[in-house]
């Protein structure tokens, strides 16, 4: 059986380090797990008014998600929190009140920054987002990469051997994490709604 993974890249960056830490991740994967990235680009700004009438853009990430077992934030950290975009299309999923598409659903976080806390501020901003959204998290092994130059290659490659271990490891742990949620908490992805 494999898992479906949808993953989302909070950096809008066209040169984004955190979109090569996500194909590095990919590659180092469990096979039995496929990713799907989730696009954020296009969302509006959230806001109430579109409660009663949600966008085709805020449908499609909700249908998106709703096809998911499982989901992956791959994430920078801006001045110590999260991207606007990523805390966006957050507030998008969660609403309207009472169709939170992150409510069970496995969920892990990582991410990447030339600093050296490596994301570490940002990421705990965002479980604070995702506890309050009910998405079941896991909450070992963190992971805050410092990458340096050369460290991923352009297509995903990891060129130090502790650290490709290190995520390779950390892949597999999510593998597991996502396992032992579905097994208590199962999701029916044949009742996604339609994206229209």
């Amino acid at each position: 059986m494999a898992y479906q993974v949808g993953y989302f890249i909070g950096s809008l960056s066209s040169t984004s380090i955190n979109r090569k830490l996500s194909k590095a991740l990919i590659k180092l994967a469990p096979k039995d797990l496929e990713f799907t990235e989730i696009p954020i680009r296009d969302l509006p700004l959230y806001s109430p008014d579109y409660d009663a009438d949600y966008p085709a853009e805020g449908r499609a990430l909700k249908q998106a998600i709703a096809c998911c077992d499982a989901v992956l934030f791959i994430t920078p950290e801006y001045n110590r929190s999260i991207p606007g975009a990523l805390k966006n299309a957050i507030d998008w999923a969660s609403r309207p009140w009472g169709q939170n598409s992150f409510d069970h659903i496995p969920a892990a976080v990582i991410g990447g920054s030339p600093g050296g806390i490596g994301t570490a501020l940002g990421q705990q901003a965002l479980r604070g987002v995702l506890g309050f959204c009910n998405a079941r998290q896991m909450t070992a092994p963190e992971a805050y990469i410092q990458i340096k130059p050369d460290l991923l290659t352009d297509d995903g490659d990891v060129t130090v051997e502790g650290t490709k271990a290190f995520l390779r490891d950390y892949m597999q742990e999510f593998r597991d994490h996502i396992v032992r949620v579905l097994t208590v908490l199962p999701r029916d992805r044949d009742d996604a709604p339609p994206a229209d």
